[in-house]
């Protein structure tokens, strides 16, 4: 079963744009551990969001609230490329801003993952191993030339776990 949900769940990734990524879905035998944020990773976490709060305060005279209201800010400071495709810490920072507000609209937590290709921050759903990869949601597409819409993002990933929690727990427990 674990192996059907993996597959599922990698199929799903595909449909909603990659918006969501579950890692580890590459060996059914193997999968992605998860453990707490040490100190060390809450401070990191933090330090980025300070990167993004320092821009917005900057050009805007606002400041996060990790919620909703955050997107047209965020929005705003990648329409105007305020970090380069070269600035991967900072386009990576976007995404911890923007990970907080899918944690706050999607009842996600941060965690660290570690998986074939090393440990990062990731927001995860429940104790599953549904996860998403929200450090590099926007430095990827920035990385490719991408346009960025957060607020379309947000939409895919609200799809596309209410389907994995579809296919996990039925019709009836997706809210």
């Amino acid at each position: 079963m674990a192996w059907r949900t993996q597959i599922l769940v990698s199929l799903v990734m595909l449909a909603a744009g990659q918006a969501i990524v579950a890692q580890g879905v590459h060996r059914a035998t193997v999968g992605p551990k998860f453990s707490d944020l040490t100190p060390e990773d809450s401070e990191r976490l933090h330090q980025q969001r300070a990167v993004v709060a320092a821009q917005i305060k900057q050009r805007y005279g606002s400041s996060l609230t990790r919620t909703k209201k955050d997107l047209p800010l965020l929005q705003r400071l990648i329409d105007e490329k305020a970090f380069q495709k070269s600035q991967t810490y900072e386009l990576q920072s976007l995404g911890v801003a923007f990970g907080d507000v899918l944690a706050r609209e999607l009842s996600l937590h941060w965690v660290m993952v570690t998986d074939e290709y090393g440990s990062d921050p990731t927001l995860r759903f429940k104790n599953t191993t549904i996860n998403m990869n929200a450090l590099t949601m926007i430095s990827k597409r920035v990385e490719r030339g991408e346009d960025v819409d957060v607020a379309r993002l947000l939409q895919q990933s609200r799809e596309g776990l209410a389907a994995m929690q579809r296919q996990l727990y039925g019709p009836k427990e997706t809210k």
